[in-house]
């Protein structure tokens, strides 16, 4: 929000340097971004009288100009200016002057552009005629009649005056950031209220009373509101025998300041008045009106509507349409159509000032990728008890500048009528929470200052906000209020009270375990982002009914390969490895915890489940199968997960058949393991053998036990047995594994796999797989007929229920 501090002083006393405001309005909770200093770097600009133009006797396109510049004798300066003529008062940079903006055609310049005399095609020029833009104006906010050519000064100048003093070019303005939650200060008096809160000064408000109002509103004009849940309050007042021409310059110049281009006197009142007020206004030419009736209601499906800047967009059935008996004629809040806008003959217009929700607003800007002035201040929401006053000024402003004739009354719609809500504060929970003591009445002092009404007795303040102060809901809002305008920097600073203790829960404590394990494996940990494309999973196979397509999806994607949230790390870490292969990587061990999301199928309402999981990749010369599953064991046994099985898994697209596992522990499923695909490994470009684990990673934290049981060392000593078990190839090993412990007994310690053999010995269909068996008793040395009858029946065990046949070793 561009604030001149000149025009702020229209409605409050500011008798403080810009650098005092600034700091106080700092102080009191007003975010700053900019000062801008109007009217900076102009030096020996003067006002010029024109009394004779004659053609350059070598070039068609300048012109010799003889200047009164309040010196004894004319100053001759040429130009290719083509709006000059004679009799016309204009800004002149004399010899040795200094302006802002650029020199044409050249960069411009910090401190400014010096100008000298010199010569134009053999003729003596003594300064230069200025522009808009060369007097420091950026081009958006120049006004329409000075866009082009010299700056023709449209009012009465003493000749040779300063230009700066002649227009009161020298100005700051302040550049406020506005939070979406205080759409108020989206205005000059919102500000004002602001300052004369900060500074302790009186709030003044504009003059809205007409003093010459003829006829009757309602004679010209009917207004309907056939939404009103998205329009609360429509107020149209009508001004006839209307004169379109330019505004005064204190007026341009104000919005101009303002950050706004002046367009004509009508137009111009219009903006002036959302600026002051923050309530955004429009004004439509009543022949253009038919039926003289305005409805508001929302446009038809695929309907066509111009709007000001010339493009036909395309509406939607649920962006709200000011219409009249017939057609629409503006988008509501967000821009006016062609076919109502004022012409240099109109003659009779329709003032319009109303209220319209944010979300529609937002919505239609949106879709239209339409943004205004308007727009923005709907979108955060405006008190529509604003309505009437911004319509009464922009009459009065009118009936001021002689633009034309107010009729009396107003056609205004208000199905609901908005009123604040009382609030009671608690003086000493105040005192409490902002660490001072404040009497009540200090208290009551500030918050009248924001023009609250205060009520109550003893402890409680019964406070009353204005209907523009939306944001005040809660008691700590009202806290808030009164910390900022008694001064931030006047709290005291004090360390928080607390017995807490910081400490990390359980599961960021093992996830931490997590990570140091697979450090100290030789891993490194990524982050990849948790947004991604559909098309991952494709790219690792994964089935089309998959619950790993259950995606979340995004309501406002950057693009597709962002669109929805990731249900499983895998093709995170496979673009990973692929990076780095073709980045020449020999051989890489990476892993991630990160969070998954799916969305609840079954029913939509619900909200998407979010879970952690970890992925673990690998690749290179060294690495196999094993080397991912002796990670895996490793990072389980450290978390105090033990007697996990791995599960032959063969149908999983992700992983080459046969050589994929799942992870299990009592019947809940830790994770999945094995050699990637081949084909996917070709998707991203790796030309060698991967391998992945994906753990979910809260199942294993459900799982995991940190209790660390003392165990004293053995007394009595341990016998072990190898045996070859000659099985078919489809019994899995961890098969073989949970049979030999389930009749081992108490004395069999530890059962290890140490090879698994295939070859010319052993039948198709066949395979020799062999563990050793560690015997130890806790209690007395073991015989051998201890372990002799342990061991045999597990050799039975083992022929009964899969047909295995020892082997020789």
């Amino acid at each position: 929000m561009l604030v001149p501090v000149e025009w702020l002083k229209d409605y409050t006393n500011i008798n403080v340097s810009v650098n005092e405001f600034c700091d106080r309005m700092i102080m009191s909770g007003s975010n700053l971004e900019t000062v801008e200093y109007f009217g900076e770097n102009i030096d020996k600009v003067v006002v010029g009288k024109i009394l004779k133009i004659d053609k350059h006797p070598d070039a068609d396109k300048l012109v010799v100009c003889q200047l009164e510049v309040g010196q004894e004798a004319p100053v001759q300066i040429v130009t290719g200016a083509s709006n000059v003529f004679e009799g016309a008062c204009v800004p002149v940079a004399l010899h040795g002057s200094t302006i802002p903006g650029p020199l044409h055609g050249q960069p411009k310049q910090e401190g400014g552009s010096k100008i000298k005399k010199g010569k134009l095609r053999g003729v003596e020029s003594f300064g230069m005629l200025c522009s808009a833009s060369e007097l420091g104006f950026e081009d958006k906010v120049i006004p329409v009649a000075h866009k082009d050519g010299i700056w023709i000064l449209g009012e009465d100048y003493t000749i040779g005056q300063d230009i700066a003093e002649a227009l009161e070019l020298k100005m700051a303005v302040v550049d406020f950031e506005i939070t979406p939650n205080r759409p108020d200060c989206l205005s000059m008096i919102g500000m004002a209220r602001e300052a004369a809160a900060t500074f302790k000064t009186e709030l003044r408000y504009p003059d809205t009373a007409c003093v010459n109002e003829q006829g009757n509103a309602a004679e010209h004009i009917s207004v309907e509101i056939k939404k009103p849940e998205l329009c609360k309050r429509y107020v149209a007042r009508i001004v006839t025998d209307v004169k379109i021409e330019q505004s005064p310059w204190w007026l341009q110049k104000k919005l101009i300041a303002a950050g706004m281009r002046p367009i004509n006197n009508i137009v111009d009142i219009t903006n002036f008045v959302m600026l002051e007020y923050g309530q955004p206004l429009h004004a439509f030419d009543i022949r253009r009106i038919e039926e003289n009736k305005i409805v508001v209601d929302t446009a038809e499906e695929g309907e066509l509507f111009t709007t000001l800047d010339g493009t036909e967009r395309k509406l939607t059935k649920d962006m709200l349409l000011i219409k009249d008996g017939k057609k629409g004629v503006a988008i509501a809040g967000v821009m006016g159509g062609m076919n109502s806008e004022i012409e240099p003959d109109t003659t009779t217009i329709v003032v319009e000032s109303a209220n319209f929700t944010g979300d529609s607003i937002r919505a239609t800007s949106k879709k239209l990728a339409l943004r205004t002035e308007a727009s923005s201040r709907f979108e955060k929401g405006i008190d529509p008890n604003l309505c009437e006053d911004a319509a009464d000024r922009v009459c009065r402003l009118i009936e001021i500048l002689g633009a034309g004739t107010v009729c009396t009354g107003s056609v205004d719609v208000y199905p609901s009528v908005e009123t604040a809500k009382t609030l009671d504060v608690r003086v000493d929970r105040i005192n409490k929470v902002l660490g001072i003591q404040l009497t009540r009445e200090d208290m009551i002092e500030i918050l009248e200052g924001l023009e609250m009404k205060v009520s109550g007795e003893g402890n409680v303040l019964s406070v009353t906000p204005p209907t523009i102060r939306q944001d005040l809901e809660i008691e700590e809002d009202y806290i808030e209020e009164i910390a900022r305008i008694y001064g931030y920097d006047r709290l005291p600073v004090t360390l928080p009270k607390s017995s807490t203790e910081a400490r990390k829960s359980e599961s960021r404590t093992l996830k931490d375990l997590a990570r140091d394990t697979m450090c100290g494996l030789g891993a490194n940990e990524i982050q990849t982002y948790s947004f991604c494309s559909p098309k991952s999973v494709d790219n690792v196979r994964i089935d089309e009914d998959a619950w790993e397509r259950s995606f979340v999806k995004l309501i406002n994607p950057l693009g597709e390969e962002t669109s929805v949230m990731r249900t499983i790390l895998t093709p995170n870490m496979m673009e990973v490895l692929g990076i780095n292969y073709r980045r020449n990587i020999d051989a890489v061990k990476a892993f991630e915890i990160g969070n998954t999301f799916m969305a609840n199928t079954a029913d939509p309402s619900q909200l998407p489940e979010e879970s952690d999981s970890m992925c673990i990749g690998i690749y290179g010369k060294e690495e196999s199968f094993f080397t991912l599953k002796g990670m895996v064991v490793e990072l389980l046994n450290v978390l105090g997960i033990t007697d996990i099985t791995f599960e032959s898994e063969s149908e999983y697209g992700v992983y080459h058949p046969g050589r994929c596992a799942r992870i299990v522990l009592d019947d809940m499923e830790l994770g999945i393991m094995g050699e990637v695909h081949p084909e996917v490994t070709e998707k991203y470009g790796i030309a060698a053998r991967c391998y992945i684990c994906e753990l979910f990673f809260d199942n294993v934290l459900s799982k995991a036990n940190r209790e660390v049981i003392y165990k004293p060392l053995p007394k009595y000593p341990s016998t072990a047995r190898d045996i070859a078990l000659l099985v078919d190839e489809t019994v899995p090993v961890g098969k073989i594994r949970e049979i030999i412990k389930a009749n081992g007994g108490k004395i069999l310690e530890k059962v290890e796999l140490f090879d698994v053999y295939r070859g010319k010995q052993i039948a198709e269909g066949k395979k020799s797989a062999a563990f050793n068996l560690t015997y130890r008793s806790e209690e007395m040395t073991l015989t051998e007929d201890d372990v002799a009858k342990v061991h045999n029946r597990v050799l039975e065990a083992l022929k009964s229920e899969l047909d295995a046949v020892l082997r020789e070793m």
